[in-house]
């Protein structure tokens, strides 16, 4: 490989946390980027089958009041072999029916450690939603994307952010996704979602810079009446949390 076209390779690693190119002679893999993979592909494993820290969690989002579920996928094999569980609540529930103009639904997902992110978003979103302290944020368990539309009907909600753990790389292990529906019922189709992807602080979008775009796809919904295909993320022209 020529000096310029490493140094263009070294340039990309720059770029990204992700593996780029390690050897263009397809010789054996340095003995540092191999024990780096299997680092990285442990950690992913660990990520996807640990338990979080919901105690920890609710204590971190305190003083907002919080309440655990758990969806019909009650053991993480079941979890992980049959998604369709883990899309409604387990019974029996017990949750309020507040008629909220938006519930916070925070999700195990497929990365526990990711949840570290979600009190960090959620603090954020208080600045510019003052309404989210009457509102209890839900702990939910075996949680798919589209539990959050089940729990939201339930306590009558307008709108449901879902927070929850992306399937981890082996780049990053704790990546947190954001998921926005407007009238959120069961069967809800994907493409009415807004999704803010990539929430960690290792070279993703910090947590803070999350919550303002968040805020500004939950401002701009309430215009608009709808999320998913028809909203278009413009939030990189609107103002920071507090300069509106």
């Amino acid at each position: 490989m020529s000096g310029a076209v490493s140094a263009g390779f070294d340039r990309l690693r720059t770029m990204t946390p992700a593996r780029v190119r390690l050897d263009a002679g397809a010789g054996p893999a340095p003995l540092g980027a191999l024990l780096d993979f299997h680092e990285a592909h442990a950690a992913a494993r660990d990520a996807i089958r640990a338990r979080p820290d919901w105690d920890a969690l609710a204590a971190a989002l305190a003083p907002l009041a919080t309440i655990r579920v758990q969806s019909r996928a009650v053991e993480r094999s079941v979890y992980l072999r049959r998604p369709d569980l883990g899309r409604r609540l387990a019974e029996p529930v017990d949750l309020p029916h507040t008629g909220c103009p938006l519930v916070v639904v925070v999700g195990d997902g497929l990365s526990a450690p990711a949840l570290a992110h979600a009190a960090p978003v959620i603090a954020a979103l208080r600045a510019a939603l003052p309404e989210l302290d009457a509102t209890p944020v839900i702990l939910a368990e075996g949680a798919r994307v589209a539990l959050g539309d089940d729990i939201a009907e339930r306590m009558g909600a307008a709108m449901c952010l879902m927070l929850i753990g992306e399937r981890p790389g082996l780049s990053v292990s704790d990546s947190l996704g954001a998921y926005l529906t407007a009238d959120p019922v069961p069967g809800t189709r994907d493409s009415a979602r807004n999704c803010v992807s990539n929430i960690h602080r290792t070279g993703g979008l910090a947590p803070e810079a999350a919550a303002a775009r968040i805020a500004w796809l939950i401002a701009a919904a309430r215009r608009l009446g709808r999320t998913g295909v028809a909203l278009k993320d413009e939030s990189g022209t609107a103002p920071a949390l507090g300069q509106a």
